[in-house]
């Protein structure tokens, strides 16, 4: 893959936009007399919005945000060459190191495995061509190709397996075809027609101890493989991804089943030895339990378990008890990838939260006098069912004494009308909180008269997972629109002004988290 000069033009002005930590003792102090003066009772989102010595903190962090390096930023995360940044993918990968050297570059510490890279297994089965092949020996010899030559039932077939059988004809797949017939160690082909069910025929197929199975089209026919089974092919290339779910979740046994379209039907018929000579293939109907004199071999690698990466880094609160107490804020990384040759950008879901975490982490880098701790995590595998803030929250890595204080997730924030915005839990939901509370009394400063409710979204963005670990959450959300989950969600339709301005809703929110008991 080759970037463009413009691109990485583009990322890397952002990169020297980005601006060393600052830490300040003296404010720090300034901001401890202001505490112990203040009421013992937990702040409001008011008194909490000025816990901060005026341009000592909030206001140079405010600041920074700026419309630009955000524009900057999403040109790179959402460009054709980064492919949509599918889970796994390469694209994934270069967006994960982009985030990471913008990370190193702002000081922040390292919180992953390696270095900045949280790591996770998840199982990804993709069909892999240079490692399977399919082959019929017969009166020839054929090698069959996946696509074209023969094809899988569903993506549930994408295993690793090596098979290989003699084959017996099973006629049309019935329970009368396959009775009497010595299928053990073979493989059975029927022809495919409405009569049974694939099921069926499978489990006929399995009771009589065959290795596999072959639906072969008939050779007279034509058209109803490829339009039914054409479709898998993508899917299987493209690779099905899940969540571990124990030892053997690594590989699962499915019993191996093949479709052939007619025209492979024919030509696995040509060089069946059991054919007469000067009998048509086309025309050619042996009986049922008659072994075809072919030996197929099938070898499929269909991948396991692979690592994949979130990106974290920790800013470090400079209060002895309050930077035990970390604040986590999340965007998730990934999109869709390509699909039917297309790219699916993702500019707005998340480019626009990826880009906005990123602004957040170096507007924080200028707030002095920062008392809690600060996660920035940058999570894949949302759009595959939120795996990676899963495997965050079911094995949080912090330093030792550190621990989760609460979750701010902000998710598809750069488009729609720029006065609107989304947030869940709502007043009506039932993990109503004081983050949300923050986020509705800063909203208005930031150009959002009222949070509108986002609460049929609660579980469906990674504050869903956070919130297992028993803390508040609140989820920032511009809502959908007609380019959601298309190849149209593009960087040209992006309000980096929009993001810019939800981002300062953050970082207030952060400075209110700032006070001793903040009232969550």
């Amino acid at each position: 893959m080759t970037l463009s000069p413009r691109r990485i033009a583009r990322g890397l002005a952002a990169y020297a936009l980005a601006v060393p930590l600052a830490v300040s003792c003296l404010v720090l102090g300034a901001r401890a007399f202001a505490l112990e003066a203040s009421p013992a009772k937990p702040a409001t989102a008011r008194q909490a919005a000025v816990a901060t010595p005026e341009g000592a903190g909030l206001e140079p962090a405010l600041a920074s945000v700026d419309a630009e390096k955000i524009r900057a930023d999403i040109e790179f995360v959402a460009s054709p060459e980064l492919e949509g940044r599918n889970t796994p993918s390469r694209g994934l990968r270069i967006a994960a190191r982009y985030i990471a050297a913008r990370l190193e570059r702002l000081g922040l510490e390292p919180m992953g495995h390696e270095g900045y890279f949280f790591q996770y297994p998840l199982l990804v089965k993709r069909y892999d061509r240079e490692a399977s092949r399919l082959s019929v020996q017969g009166t020839d010899e054929l090698e069959l190709v996946f696509g074209e030559d023969f094809f899988l039932h569903s993506t549930r077939d994408l295993v690793t397996h090596d098979v290989t059988g003699e084959v017996v004809f099973c006629g049309s797949g019935t329970k009368e075809d396959f009775e009497g017939v010595e299928l053990a160690g073979r493989w059975a082909l029927c022809f495919l027609d409405d009569e049974v069910s694939i099921a069926r025929r499978r489990k006929l197929a399995e009771r009589a101890e065959a290795v596999g199975i072959v639906l072969a089209e008939p050779p007279t026919l034509g058209g109803y493989v490829l339009e039914k089974y054409g479709k898998v092919v993508e899917f299987a290339e493209r690779g099905a991804v899940s969540y571990p779910s124990g030892e053997a979740s690594s590989e699962r046994r499915i019993y191996p089943q093949i479709l052939l379209p007619a025209e492979a039907t024919r030509r696995v018929f040509a060089v069946a030895r059991a054919r007469e000579q000067g009998q048509d293939p086309m025309t050619w109907l042996p009986k049922s339990g008659t072994p075809l004199g072919l030996t197929i071999h099938e070898q499929r690698s269909a991948g396991g378990l692979q690592t994949l990466e979130n990106v974290c880094g920790l800013l470090r609160g400079q209060d002895p008890e309050l930077a035990k107490e970390v604040i986590l804020v999340s965007a998730h990384y990934d999109h869709d990838g390509i699909k039917n040759g297309e790219i699916y950008p993702g500019a707005d879901d998340n480019g626009s939260g990826t880009t906005g975490l990123l602004a957040l982490a170096e507007a924080l880098t200028h707030y002095e006098g920062l008392r809690r701790s600060v996660l920035f995590i940058w999570v894949s595998g949302e759009e595959k069912g939120l795996y990676g803030s899963r495997a965050w929250a079911q094995n949080p890595l912090l330093p030792e004494g550190l621990r989760p204080f609460c979750n701010v997730n902000i998710d598809m924030i750069g488009r729609n009308a720029p006065d609107k915005l989304f947030i869940t839990p709502s007043p009506a939901h039932k993990h109503y909180n004081g983050l949300t509370r923050f986020a509705e009394s800063f909203a208005p400063q930031e150009g959002f008269p009222v949070l509108e409710s986002a609460d049929e979204f609660y579980y469906r963005s990674d504050h869903k997972e956070f919130a297992e670990l028993g803390i508040p959450v609140a989820f920032l959300f511009n809502g959908v629109h007609a380019d959601y989950h298309q190849p149209t969600d593009t960087t040209d339709k992006i309000d980096t002004d929009k993001i810019r301005r939800v981002v300062r809703i953050v970082v207030r929110m952060i400075d209110a988290l700032q006070v001793d008991d903040p009232g969550l």
